[in-house]
């Protein structure tokens, strides 16, 4: 099972960025605790950018190459027509994640575009909200 993880804009400040928002955690210390836990994957790849086309480039080389992707698009979530294309072209299997609860913030944030296109969405519980969409994802891929 090979499993990649992409972050977008800003979600490199974690741990200093609105701690009261987004904890006081790095994604990078996140990230070795989630794969040592789930040794039983065969390998996880892990990329941040703050550049929509980046982040369409890593989703389109998934296809065929990664079993599935857990997506924090920041906030591209609510703007990006050509992420939510891009879902929507390929065969992997996207799963949308957020650290805190859109649905609680600002009503810009309610909507989301990509997610549109995403086999689910796990929001509002901190750093776990990867935890728990890998969990839902290795269950529905391995089902």
């Amino acid at each position: 099972m090979r499993i990649l993880i992409l972050n977008g804009p800003n979600l490199n400040l974690l741990g200093k960025r609105e701690p009261e928002v987004y904890g006081d955690q790095d994604f990078l210390s996140f990230y070795e605790e989630l794969i040592a836990v789930y040794d039983d994957v065969a390998s996880f790849e892990y990329h941040q950018s703050n550049v929509e086309g980046t982040l369409i480039d890593h989703l389109q080389a998934a296809d065929g190459n990664f079993d599935g992707v857990l997506l924090n698009a920041g906030g591209y979530t609510h703007t990006s027509v050509a992420l939510m294309d891009c879902i929507g072209a390929i065969a992997v299997p996207v799963v949308e994640v957020h650290i805190s609860n859109p649905l609680a913030r600002e009503d810009f944030r309610h909507t989301s575009l990509v997610g549109q296109r995403c086999i689910a969405t796990v929001s509002g519980f901190g750093l776990d909200s990867y935890r728990l969409a890998l969990e839902g994802l290795l269950h529905r891929l391995e089902a």
